[in-house]
């Protein structure tokens, strides 16, 4: 997923700064390194007990899911901790409508914009995962 958005960032001309690169590159790629094995996991429990057709849509299914869910997850942490700094003391009701307001823009701007990042690869390597699975579950 790293590799996946790295190399949609490096086609782009907005993004030009290597660190905006690097940091985005990572985030993908922890991303998906948390959500596969839950994913796998997901999966085999979504799937057990069936024809290989079902592991492999099961295995798509939960780990788009996952990935999407997980990297949208660190994504709106990081975002979060940006504006932090500018919130009003923890644990009031301000605050909470500011972590939840943060929290669901945040999110929203990665569904806008972060979903983009893992077409063809992202796409190409969820599909070899769950063949991959599939196979394993014969």
């Amino acid at each position: 997923m790293g590799a996946s958005a790295l190399v949609n960032l490096l086609l782009l001309d907005s993004w030009v700064t290597p660190d905006k690169i690097r940091t985005v590159s990572l985030l993908f790629a922890g991303g998906g390194a948390l959500a596969f094995p839950v994913g796998l996991f997901a999966a085999r429990l979504v799937s057990l007990g069936r024809g290989w057709e079902v592991a492999f849509a099961a295995a798509m299914v939960c780990l788009a899911a996952v990935t999407i869910g997980l990297t949208a997850g660190l994504y709106a942490l990081q975002y979060r901790s940006y504006y932090a700094e500018w919130h009003a003391p923890v644990f009031t009701l301000t605050w909470g409508f500011q972590f939840a307001f943060t929290t669901a823009v945040a999110l929203y701007q990665f569904v806008v914009l972060g979903i983009r990042l893992y077409f063809p690869l992202g796409f190409i390597a969820l599909f070899a995962a769950s063949l991959w699975f599939a196979r394993q579950r014969r």
